[in-house]
């Protein structure tokens, strides 16, 4: 990356990684230019931002709103795009930086074309991996770009295996708050309601996210993506759950040593890193004080009561099309949790309804199989369907 001003695209503007990304670049104007900003169809605030930014482009995936987008920016000297393809090409947009942002699987094409286009792609689409892991590593290799985390916990693993002796790595084991339901009995969880799985007790996140890591599928997509991304095998990842969430994650190594990398929970931190890595960058975020929080504390999660879980660790072992299942189904289920077509015990029960069928066809189920784009995307498609179908059984 130049010592010059630093050229970022950000992909999700208007959702909460692209706020948390506006933040640390507003603290640092003269770091940074923005290339490109991509919105699913907020045109209002995707305008705002982008005269607020000086964007060289603004795109509105939602092809209806691209003539209220070209209004508000008319004679600005912004350029505007609509539509999927407009999407794609925006992440291929040259810059040094893609904060590939777009919630759930809308977000795998985008960061293909991004890890496709030699930028440094800072990733916050853990779908993208889950799905297509082998391909975007892939994609990087062949262009020369490198991924950088910019989930908290992935954030966390990079900086504490940065320099160290990877084979002296013993498990990578990634912290989890336990959600709202943390201290709610199975029972409880299971007829929750939407408006208190959105209740999450330390990170501000889009709701589909909230509602993941309600049911710590959140966490079981994790474990997935820091499988596709640090190239380690299932039996060397874990989860401990940690309701503070000030260590981030933890490295553990065979001489007994472990590395954990804490701050404040807020996104502003690891993205700041993401952006201009191994340089670090000012954000608003207060210095973590240690004697505040008094205590920390850890704890084993509970399968039995967050079966989301175990369902992605199943998925993990299995590979091949059973994590592109496990994603599709329970991006169906959650969006049926949240317009109320049945309690949050529904959601694993879609999920597993999915899983138990399997694909159609035979996609191979070693994880070390890279599937095509083509298959990755029949399979998503089937398994979507097959959810659809469980959900209207269960209303």
């Amino acid at each position: 990356m130049s010592e010059g001003k630093t050229r970022v695209s950000i992909l999700g503007a208007t959702g909460s990684i692209g706020a948390s990304t506006l933040s640390v670049l507003a603290h640092n104007p003269e770091e940074f230019e923005v290339a490109a900003l991509v919105a699913q169809r907020s045109v209002e605030r995707l305008a705002q931002i982008a005269l607020q930014t000086g964007a060289a482009l603004a795109v509105v995936a939602d092809e209806r709103q691209f003539a209220d987008l070209r209004d508000r920016l008319w004679g600005t000297g912004v350029e505007v795009a609509a539509g999927r393809d407009a999407v794609i090409e925006a992440a291929a947009r040259p810059a040094d930086v893609v904060v590939s942002a777009i919630t759930g699987y809308a977000g795998l094409r985008p960061t293909l074309a991004a890890a496709r286009s030699g930028a440094h792609l800072a990733l916050a689409n853990k779908e993208a991996m889950v799905a297509a892991g082998g391909l975007v590593r892939a994609a990087l290799a062949q262009s020369g770009g490198q991924l950088i985390p910019v989930d908290s916990e992935h954030a966390a693993l990079f900086q504490a295996l940065w320099g160290q002796d990877r084979s002296a790595v013993t498990q990578l084991i990634l912290t989890a708050s336990g959600g709202p339901f943390r201290t709610w009995s199975k029972d409880e969880i299971a007829a929750a309601t939407p408006a208190q799985a959105l209740r999450h007790p330390n990170w501000d996140m889009g709701s589909k996210v909230t509602i993941d890591s309600a049911s710590m599928m959140n966490k079981g997509l994790e474990l997935i993506e820091a499988q596709q991304i640090f190239d380690v095998s299932h039996e060397r990842l874990d989860v401990l759950v940690h309701p503070q969430s000030v260590v981030h994650s933890l490295v553990a190594y065979r001489d007994g040593g472990q590395l954990a990398q804490m701050g404040v929970p807020d996104m502003q931190t690891p993205i700041a890193a993401a952006l201009r890595w191994p340089r670090r960058t000012r954000t608003s975020v207060p210095p973590l004080d240690l004697a505040q929080y008094g205590s920390l504390t850890f704890e084993p999660p509970d399968r039995e009561r967050f079966p989301c879980l175990l369902l992605a660790e199943t998925a993990m072992r299995s590979g091949g099309g059973a994590p592109i299942m496990l994603n599709a189904a329970n991006e169906i289920a959650v969006s049926a949790f949240l317009d109320g077509a049945f309690p949050f015990g529904g959601i694993p029960r879609v999920v597993e309804a999915v899983l138990e069928q399997g694909p159609s066809g035979q996609a191979p189920r070693d994880p070390k199989v890279t599937l095509s784009l083509e298959e990755i995307t029949a399979i998503d498609a089937e398994s979507r369907a097959r959810a659809h179908e469980v959900v209207s059984e269960m209303i």
